[in-house]
This record gives structure tokens, C-alpha cells and sequence, in this order.
């Protein structure tokens, strides 16, 4: 698949097909895409957990997620939890922040991985739904998240069951100024 035809098809998915299931090989190479991308001074900060066997996604699609997203993954395949280590993205050697976004790029290193991880899920034919309304106590609590690290999505991943449209996006005009 063309990079440009994962941007024209990738949709945030609210209906998976529970009889398809999505294997620990898959989520790795999701991982290995997420990866390379760019990171504040090649720190690499970004964390992954996992989440295939059933009854552990169902553990963490009850007790972490609203009732809307209980509903909007369920049958997904996998769950994968992204975090990123905090206060080292965006600072220096002394822990001193570089710039007024300081540990912001943490959560703008992740983002773009995230990005790496849905459209790499879209060429290999898997869907995702990005889950940012999460519990980040009890996903710490069932995954052994340290406090070293800021929980930041759950990102749902499975097949659709489902066909989901494009929301109507902005022209450039309407977001972009050129000088």
C-alpha cells in the first residue's frame, strides 16, 4: 500500500469482528514501525503494553475505559497501551528544560509513533481507534506501569466489522497561513 492511500483509507474504528483475531507477530511489527519515527534527540521514551489474550483485554476495556469506549472496542484483537518515560524528552543532561515545552515533547514523540503504528496497522489491513478518555490509575495498576512514565492512549486494534466514512477535514486555506 502507497503511504497516501494509508492516509485516504485509515479510520478510527468503533465496530470490530470478534472472530478475527490479531497475533503477538502483528502488534511487533506495529511496534517495529512506531519506532521510526523521529524522537527528541533519538531518546526512544516510548513505551508499549501489549494487551492479546482475552480475558486481560477485557479486564482493561472494564476497569480503564468509559462505557463509550468499553462499547467502541469491543472485539478488538489486541489493546496496546502507549506511555512515554517522563522528564527526559525536551530536557538537557541536568534536567533542565530546553525549551517552554519541556516534557510536551513527550507526548509529541509519542504522537508521531502512534501515527507510525496506525498507518503501518492500515497497510497490514488491521484497524485502531485512538482512546485518549482512559483510567491512567487502573492501567497502572493492572499493567505494572511505573510512575516514571505518563500514560497517554489506548489504542484499540482489531477488524472491522463495520465500514466506517471520512469526517468532512478543513481546506488548507482554513489551517494553514503561507508567507
Amino acid at each position: 500500500m502507497e503511504l497516501q492511500a494509508a492516509f485516504e483509507t485509515r479510520r478510527s474504528i468503533r465496530h470490530y469482528d470478534p472472530e478475527k483475531k490479531v497475533t503477538k507477530e502483528q502488534v511487533e511489527t506495529l511496534i517495529k514501525a512506531a519506532s521510526l519515527a523521529p524522537s527528541w534527540k533519538n531518546t526512544q521514551t516510548s513505551r508499549y503494553y501489549c494487551i492479546l489474550s482475552e480475558d486481560k483485554i477485557e479486564e482493561v476495556r472494564e476497569k480503564c475505559l468509559p462505557e463509550f469506549n468499553q462499547k467502541n472496542s469491543a472485539g478488538a484483537g489486541a489493546l496496546i497501551v502507549t506511555t512515554f518515560v517522563k522528564g527526559l524528552v525536551g530536557f538537557n543532561k541536568e534536567g533542565i528544560a530546553e525549551n517552554e515545552v519541556g516534557d510536551g515533547w513527550g507526548y509529541y514523540d509519542l504522537g508521531l509513533q502512534n501515527e507510525n503504528l496506525l498507518l503501518k496497522a492500515t497497510e497490514l489491513g488491521l484497524d485502531t481507534l485512538v482512546m485518549g478518555i482512559r483510567g491512567a490509575t487502573p492501567i497502572r495498576e493492572i499493567l505494572n506501569v511505573p510512575e516514571t512514565e505518563n500514560v497517554v492512549a489506548v489504542i484499540a486494534v482489531g477488524y472491522k466489522a463495520k465500514e466506517a466514512s471520512m469526517p468532512k477535514r478543513k481546506d488548507v486555506e482554513e489551517v494553514a497561513k503561507f508567507f
